[in-house]
């Protein structure tokens, strides 16, 4: 399926709409930790890997975790005691992560830690597996993907840990065939009342899907690679202002994809370490208006070629407002720059203004309409020397049919300018989900993707149908 479902972080998987549990901390608000092991495949895993350079962000990374993705959107905090608060019941949460009485996991206790199997089984029909502008191919694949989650009950501290893999099989193209699997965890210690050290941490071995901007253009097989990735935080609060400052390393390590002819790609030039230093800053105004800054530094040791460097030094840093008006109306809007210079004069440096408004609106309980319009300058994958500056607005909505059925729909438009070759893309997508929780133990859920990409150069031009349906036992 692609690496829609690569899981490549540990708080926003690439490409992947979640659900997530809402665990107490102790003298603080709510945190959003790992998402729980079904979550994945109800909301529709099984598509093929997004190829735009924005992908697809529905929720928020609410306090604390917001200190590890310093430019994603944070909810106002809870200024209310904690001892006192009261827990946020099932119809005011947003539509994607209620869990209403009766549809939650129940789990496997053993002391301490509560353990959450599941399995899941799918299959979906795309129809221009290899994403081709010219001669497109059609298939149907299996998908199975196994999921344990185990996470903590102490009364302090916590940890949480996630082990899935995931196995897609196609009918007629054996090539795309992969299997993904990742080890994964994040965990808090609790310095004093209003410090925490944040720490996270993955071990994977994933696939870049076809069609992906950084899959090379004529491959028709996945392009595997072994990642590693840690990531420490110390967060501090100060009343109304909320500091962050920590440091993340991700490790890649590719391997050799094949093409139309047969003859071998081979990606080594990837290879690399990246090095990054963020920090953030959250100040409360009032209950409803808040401010925050966040910049992050890095340091790319990459591969390349013989008298092809890909190192490079860089920086992004954004600003702006957090609204909450009580449950109806949420969002953030920011602005910055961002700067990438390459050590290869051929390359040189890629930077431009930087823009985000993502807000929320929740007309009535059953409904939540999502709009998203974002501009970065980015690259087509984190060790790829191609930069690109991507334009996209999106806008989506959930809709809660009832208790247990949930109805998503998604549009986008993106427009992908790229630096160092003559090309730009316009892509439109839309999506439509429909999650049926039959009870605690099982769910169905079905999808229809469409996708276009309208390019310069017309090896790169694409559309696609995907259409697919998973089924979920979860314990």
């Amino acid at each position: 399926m692609g690496s829609e479902s690569e899981f490549a972080s540990l708080n926003v998987p690439h490409g992947i709409e979640e659900r997530f549990h809402s665990i107490r901390l102790p003298g603080r608000c709510r945190a959003s930790l790992l998402p729980a092991p079904a979550a994945a495949i109800l909301l529709g895993l099984g598509s093929s890997a997004n190829a735009q350079a924005i992908p697809w962000v529905n929720g928020e990374f609410a306090s604390p975790w917001n200190a590890q993705k310093i430019f994603e959107p944070s909810s106002l905090p809870d200024r209310t005691d904690p001892e006192t608060r009261e827990e946020i019941p099932p119809e005011d949460m947003p539509v994607k992560k209620r869990q209403q009485p009766g549809y939650e996991p129940i789990g496997i206790r053993s002391g301490s830690w509560m353990f959450n199997p599941s399995v899941t089984a799918g299959t979906f029909y795309d129809s221009n597996v290899f994403s081709s502008s010219t001669t497109q191919r059609s298939d149907i694949a299996a998908v199975i993907e196994p999921t344990l989650r185990a996470h903590s009950l102490w009364g302090r501290h916590g940890l949480d840990i996630k082990l899935d893999t995931q196995s897609t099989v196609y009918n007629q193209f054996s090539s795309l065939n992969q299997t993904n699997a990742s080890l994964k965890g994040n965990g808090w210690i609790d310095i004093t009342k209003d410090t925490m050290l944040l720490g996270s941490f993955q071990i994977a071995h994933l696939n870049e899907g076809v069609g992906t901007l950084s899959s090379p253009s004529n491959a028709i097989s996945p392009t595997p690679y072994n990642l590693m990735s840690g990531d420490v935080t110390l967060r501090k609060e100060f009343n109304r202002l909320t500091t962050s400052i920590g440091v993340r390393t991700d490790s890649y390590d590719y391997g050799s994809t094949r093409a139309q002819d047969g003859t071998v790609i081979n990606q080594d030039a990837r290879d690399g370490q990246i090095y990054s230093l963020h920090s953030r800053i959250d100040y409360a105004i009032s209950s409803t208006l808040g401010w925050f800054g966040g910049v992050e530094g890095n340091q790319r040791d990459i591969r390349g070629t013989p008298g092809h460097t890909l190192d490079s030094q860089g920086y992004r840093a954004l600003t702006g407002v957090t609204v909450g008006l009580s449950n109806l109306v949420t969002g953030e809007f920011g602005a910055g720059y961002v700067q990438q210079r390459f050590d290869d004069p051929s390359i040189g440096m890629i930077e431009g203004p930087s823009y985000r408004a993502r807000l929320t609106w929740r007309p009535t309980r059953l409904l939540d309409v999502h709009f998203n319009a974002e501009q970065i300058v980015t690259q087509t994958s984190d060790t790829s020397a191609t930069g690109v500056l991507a334009n996209a607005v999106q806008l989506g909505l959930d809709y809660e049919l009832r208790r247990n059925i949930i109805l998503s729909l998604a549009g986008g438009y993106e427009n992908d300018k790229f630096f160092g070759q003559f090309r730009k893309d316009n892509v439109i997508t839309s999506d439509t989900r429909v999650k049926y929780l039959v009870n605690r133990f099982g769910a169905v859920s079905a999808y229809y993707r469409y996708t276009k990409r309208e390019s310069d150069v017309p090896v790169f031009s694409f559309d696609k149908h995907l259409v697919g349906m998973n089924v979920t036992a979860q314990f």
